[in-house]
């Protein structure tokens, strides 16, 4: 089969990485409106990132004319789970980073980077990694503990008054760190599974935050703190509805942004 590709074809192939691979972030090549930074947590939905909710906030970027840089802390994964199987595969371990650039196609910044000068808002994608890589929530609910790095951006960030988007379980983020933060994991009562971590809305409260009821399609906009949440897979539905949510967070942040 690779003989049949030619020669160009097959030493690309062989390469570690292709040739001007930062060619493939049309969004990274040059300023087009708010300069916004997504938080990446590892790849996966059970150990990392959520990857249907990042793809669908970078298409949404773009749309948006905005210019996007990719971040993740350089940390172990509190474990690796094998997706297959939803088990932890206990032998393994990687790096939230190394795992965050396949989303980001290579071009990934270590989190401890990030600046407010940069940037004209960040926002942080769902997926367990953002309860367990970016925080302990996972493990230790209301009394959880915040990456460092994750912490100083969400306080940066909103000391600067510039906007912060979180979705699906991420908003927990905001929670824990801006005392008093409206956010919206969705609804308060499972609703026969439809929302199956309706739980998360009585953690929020108990870490110093407002919930607020929103349906999977909405966007919640605390105006104060310039937050923007919305439920994303916190909700058992359709993908599309998802990526609509997603849609109307990022076009609120990119709005607050003022450009």
């Amino acid at each position: 089969m690779l003989a049949a590709c030619g020669p160009p074809f097959r030493a690309a192939l062989r390469r570690a990485a292709p040739p001007g691979i930062a060619a493939f972030h049309s969004s990274s090549r040059r300023p087009r409106g708010a300069r916004v930074a997504v938080v990446l947590s590892g790849c996966g939905v059970y150990d990392g990132t959520e990857i249907h909710e990042a793809s669908a906030i970078l298409v949404h970027l773009s749309r948006g004319g905005a210019e996007v840089q990719m971040y993740a802390p350089d940390v172990p994964q509190m474990h690796v789970v094998d997706h297959s199987k939803g088990q932890p595969a206990e032998a393994e371990s990687r790096n939230v980073l190394v795992e965050s650039a396949r989303i980001a196609r290579g071009k990934i910044t270590s989190l401890a980077k990030l600046t407010t000068a940069d940037h004209d808002a960040v926002i942080f994608p769902g997926g367990f990694g953002a309860a367990k890589n970016l925080s302990t929530f996972a493990v230790d609910g209301k009394d959880c503990k915040v990456n460092r790095e994750v912490e100083r951006v969400l306080k940066d960030f909103h000391k600067a008054g510039k906007p912060i988007g979180l979705c699906c379980i991420s908003p927990v983020l905001a929670a824990k760190v801006l005392s008093g933060a409206e956010v919206t994991v969705g609804h308060e009562e499972e609703e026969g599974g439809k929302w199956p971590y309706a739980g998360t809305a009585g953690a929020i409260k108990e870490l110093g935050g407002k919930h607020c009821v929103k349906e999977v399609t909405e966007a919640h906009v605390d105006t104060k703190n310039k937050v923007v949440t919305t439920p994303a897979f916190m909700c058992e539905t359709e993908l599309h509805h998802i990526f609509d949510g997603i849609g109307a967070m990022v076009k609120n942040v990119l709005k607050l942004t003022g450009k």
